[in-house]
């Protein structure tokens, strides 16, 4: 990681001869040709773990939401080699989503990603919310190995409708179980 004059970050991704390309973490209208960079011996790093549950993060894994600095068990890098096909453990428990209609089409399996596309103001949101929602019984028990954590990952939307999901996923007591990860519309392109 290189900082910027102003605290600002961003992450070297190519080295040559007479220039360093960088990827900006942050307002980059504060940043100037001939500006001083300095390196911070960091490699790019997000927290990791059950400190994350009910919590707003960005991108980098820094608190957005006001309740103070995340205590998380350990660390990991963003740069890392997906592991293959083979080693990967198959999806084998199903998962309910609580949505009987999605439930008989499309099954889903405990672990898996799922991607929700759809055109504009068809219910994905709506469908990925009611189903943070209904994992609340599940996690209800004491048994860690039948909890669900659930994480939202909100990618160009609006900050209010961000904000008006955590608020309706606290309000459901699903925020306890939840991690919302939020890059939206008006940060900077990187994030």
């Amino acid at each position: 990681m290189v900082e910027f004059p102003g605290g600002i970050k961003g992450m070297a991704l190519n080295l040559e001869s007479d220039n360093v390309g960088v990827v900006i973490f942050g307002d980059d209208s504060g940043i100037a040709e001939g500006d001083t960079v300095k390196r911070t011996g960091d490699i790019v790093d997000v927290p990791v773990g059950k400190g994350l549950l009910g919590r707003v993060v960005d991108a980098l894994g820094n608190p957005i939401d006001g309740k103070g600095p995340i205590e998380s068990e350990e660390r990991r890098l963003v740069e890392v080699k997906a592991p293959g096909i083979i080693p990967r453990k198959s999806v084998n428990e199903p998962m309910q989503t609580g949505l009987k209609a999605l439930d008989a089409l499309v099954p889903v399996g405990r672990g898996q990603r799922e991607l929700i596309i759809g055109d504009r103001q068809t219910g994905k949101t709506a469908v990925a919310i009611d189903t943070f929602i209904n994992q609340k019984e599940m996690n209800r028990g004491d048994d860690e190995s039948k909890k669900l954590y659930c994480i939202y990952v909100a990618v160009g939307q609006k900050r209010s409708s961000v904000a008006q999901i955590v608020k309706t996923l606290e309000d459901s007591g699903a925020m306890e179980y939840s991690i919302v990860v939020a890059a939206t519309a008006s940060e900077p392109a990187p994030l």
